[in-house]
């Protein structure tokens, strides 16, 4: 890893690129928001792959024992959800804040679980990640705290299941494929959409050749949550508003990583090229004035540059077909992710709801629909969906990510995403806005898996091996 950082700081992209100067791995606590710096976007590329982790298993594990970092936000739902798996041991809970970890507890009891060892303040999270008796570390921390966290678990030797995005830099990124690499743990992306029911549906469908030769994508994350980013007690340290400084497409991985699945990116083809393109900020600033205003705690945050409010990326594969990607969390619509593919014999679209799929040129009535749905369903889908749904979390897909994973664990299997998924996918992020800076300027897409894309293997929907990970009798 060192040899590439010596080598990255000697070479410019592009006329008017300064040299790289790369940030320290894991000891940065990643309390900064700074703005976009043009050469964090630099498509690095040096040296041979150490260990291909796509198709990897790791030894089963009989009980898999987690320990969880950040339980503001995402975290509680993890920890309620992995309650009720069999085959789970929750051993500790971690915040900064020794409140919120207690407040686990009860979560704990009524599941009839043991008490988990707590661990807070800015250092906790480390000794959690040293301690023996912890398999997988579960990150659901503010987006700068994902890559050192996870670098540092997986140097513990423990497997990393971090929240989305698990990077904001491609240098994070190669050091979360190199990390894996070396120490041959499991670096999964928590992205849960990849387990939402009409995604895993249209991606069986894709396997079957239904839509034929997929061409052209679709997904986005369009969210109006400028309410919650003004919120003083949404986000800790207001650490989500500060991140809409930056300026491009800051959160992708919802819409994009169930349709890269459906392409087979890092399994047959690549993502290549990109140009990204963003509207000015219509609300952002002007909301900021406001509450300073009325509040003199939102001071810090009148006068500052904020991402536009839409913004639209497109990425062409290496074999052309091409991605839109569209992000938007301020204007005033809708939820929306899209999840459109088009290809040579049909179309799926979801979003705006009901879900839609035509295989020529008119929309498959109600009773068709029902038929592909019934010959479709994945097997995972089939064997835990309608418990999914009961246990809930964004209706049941953030269940079935979690247990699909324990299952993975525990049957020795390889994972849905691994951390050329986390990579490439989270990559997208820094890449748009190193074009947006530009003016739409194309910009490479690192090849994280160093050429194994060409003969990697793709997504298995099968079960076979697993599935034996049941409910939990409490």
């Amino acid at each position: 890893m060192n040899n590439r950082r010596n080598f990255l700081k000697k070479i410019t992209w592009g006329a008017g690129f300064a040299s790289l100067g790369m940030p320290q791995l894991v000891e940065a606590k990643s309390t900064e928001f700074n703005t976009f710096q043009e050469n964090d976007a630099q498509p690095a590329f040096l040296g041979q792959q150490q260990f291909n982790m796509c198709g990897f298993a790791a030894p089963k594990l009989d009980k898999v024992r987690i320990g969880f970092i950040g339980l503001g936000n995402r975290g509680p739902g993890a920890v309620s959800r992995m309650s009720l798996i069999e085959g789970v041991e929750i051993v500790a809970l971690c915040d900064k804040d020794p409140k919120k970890a207690s407040a686990q507890q009860a979560k704990l009891e009524k599941a009839g679980r043991p008490k988990a060892k707590e661990y807070s303040g800015e250092e906790g999270w480390k000794a959690m990640c040293a301690s023996n008796d912890i398999d997988l570390v579960y990150i659901a921390t503010p987006w700068s705290l994902h890559t050192p966290m996870a670098v540092y678990a997986m140097n513990q030797g423990k497997h990393a299941a971090v929240e989305v995005p698990a990077a904001k830099t491609i240098d994070e990124c190669w050091q979360l494929v190199e990390t894996s690499e070396k120490t041959k743990k499991h670096c999964m992306m928590l992205e849960n959409c990849c387990y939402d029911f009409f995604e895993q549906l249209t991606l069986n469908m894709v396997r079957n050749g239904l839509f034929g030769e997929l061409v052209h994508v679709e997904g986005a994350y369009v969210h109006d949550l400028i309410d919650s980013n003004f919120s003083k007690t949404a986000y800790s340290d207001m650490w989500r508003l500060k991140e809409n400084m930056r300026n491009g497409n800051l959160y992708p991985t919802h819409g994009l990583g169930p349709i890269a699945q459906c392409l087979n990116i890092n399994r047959g083809d690549k993502f290549d090229h990109l140009v990204s393109i963003s509207t000015n900020d219509f609300q952002m600033a002007a909301r900021a004035k406001e509450e300073a205003a009325k509040d003199a705690f939102f001071n810090e945050f009148a006068g500052k540059t904020y991402r536009g409010n839409m913004n639209n990326t497109i990425i062409r594969t290496n074999h052309g077909k091409t991605v839109l990607l569209q992000h938007d969390v301020t204007s005033t619509r809708p939820y929306s992710r899209i999840h459109l593919l088009s290809g040579t014999k049909g179309v799926a679209q979801k979003w705006p709801e009901p879900v839609r799929i035509a295989l020529g040129e008119e929309w498959m009535k109600e009773a068709e629909m029902k038929e592909m749905e019934a010959k479709y369903i994945t097997p995972l889908v089939k064997h835990i969906g309608e418990i999914a749904k009961k246990v809930g979390g964004h209706g049941g897909m953030d269940f079935i990510m979690d247990w699909r994973l324990i299952d993975c664990l525990r049957n020795g299997l390889p994972l849905d995403q691994d951390v050329y998924d986390a990579a490439s996918w989270s990559a997208i992020a820094p890449l748009s806005e190193a074009s947006v800076a530009k003016k739409g300027k194309t910009v490479e897409v690192p090849d994280f898996t160093r050429g194994s894309w060409n003969s990697n293997k793709p997504v298995s929907l099968s079960l076979e091996g697993g599935a034996t990970t049941e409910m939990r009798k409490s």
